[in-house]
């Protein structure tokens, strides 16, 4: 893993400071003139490791400010001394190392380094001390180093998780914790941009005979195919949902109640059509009921009322004969008929 780093100070001070870096790790190094110039790089790019001028204004409100962003706080921060610093001889030169280092700390740098190159008489240090200097400048970046490994393998690893977590299976589908995730924010995104939002909500006709019949095996089997003939008939925008047993949910964007009925009348077809091919010696006829509904103004934020209104549908498809879509245009289209005149 190549380390990232962004340099904050004076031209002076980021020249030293990439000649040093380069002789510990190999590294990309990117560099900032001033905090206010840092951070939008930051916010764009989000360097592994910081090192910033410590005496430049600004500097600890700089790491103040990054720690406080979730998206941001895992950046190691170093605040570094000026070079031109003379190495502190007296007490209270050694009090004021100790005070701005605990100033750095406090406002959330991860790491203080004081490099002078000149003692406190103003004369060039001895090898061994700027030895001891690098060495403790390759461990700093050592510490950034294994501590952003160990953040992106734990956000590596949470997002496995989370993908476990949201998805069914049996099928490989969204399970029903991804929609109520989900269809949250398609319900937020349809309102801030006036667009149409539908749902689809699917049953398997008579898949307890399925199981009754046959076996769970081949229920599982079975929804397993009706999933993915769904899914690679589904279009683009559609998101394919198992709801809970034989049931799925389809959120259908950019979609009004009409194209909804026409979505639902087409997938009943495809998956009546053709016959589901079990095994060599089972082939298994299966049909559909499914209810749809679209966003109207009067819907919850969480969509729990658009999706009480396709339940609701899809039980008047099963009790009407099955194989079927109900989306409520029928009560529509009867109060027109009955509207015009005879």
């Amino acid at each position: 893993m190549e380390v990232s780093i962004l340099l904050v100070g004076v031209e002076g001070f980021v020249s030293a400071m990439r000649q040093r870096i380069r002789r510990h790790v190999s590294c990309t190094i990117e560099s900032a003139a001033s905090p206010s110039e840092a951070m939008p790089l930051i916010q764009a790019q989000q360097p592994d490791i910081l090192m910033i001028q410590g005496d430049m204004p600004g500097s600890l409100e700089l790491c103040y400010e990054i720690k406080g962003q979730t998206r941001l706080a895992w950046i190691f921060c170093i605040l570094i001394d000026s070079p031109a610093q003379p190495l502190p001889d007296s007490s209270f030169d050694r009090t004021w190392e100790m005070e701005a280092r605990a100033d750095a700390l406090e406002s959330g740098a991860d790491a203080y380094l004081s490099l002078p190159q000149n003692d406190s008489n103003g004369e060039p240090l001895d090898e061994v001390t700027l030895d001891q200097q690098e060495r403790w400048l390759r461990a700093q970046i050592g510490a950034g180093f294994r501590s952003v490994k160990v953040y992106r393998e734990m956000m590596r690893t949470n997002d496995i998780l989370s993908a476990i977590a949201l998805s069914d299976p049996l099928t490989e589908l969204n399970n029903r914790r991804a929609l109520d995730w989900e269809l949250p924010r398609q319900v937020q995104n349809a309102r801030s941009r006036t667009e149409p939002l539908s749902v689809l909500m699917l049953d398997v006709d008579f898949f307890k005979n399925i199981n009754d019949t046959y076996g769970h095996g081949v229920g599982d089997r079975a929804l397993q195919l009706v999933s993915s003939r769904l899914r690679h008939n589904l279009r683009f925008r559609d998101t394919l949902f198992r709801y809970g047993g034989e049931e799925f949910v389809i959120i259908l964007s950019s979609t009004d109640q009409h194209e909804a009925d026409l979505v639902g009348r087409r997938l009943c077809r495809l998956i009546a059509e053709q016959p589901f091919t079990i095994d060599e010696s089972l082939d298994l006829t299966i049909t559909i009921s499914a209810g749809a509904a679209s966003l109207r103004n009067s819907d919850d934020p969480r969509g729990t009322s658009l999706l009480k209104r396709a339940d609701h549908n899809l039980l008047k498809a099963k009790s009407s004969g099955r194989n079927q879509v109900v989306s409520g245009l029928e009560a529509v289209e009867q109060y027109v008929e009955q509207s015009l005149p005879s």
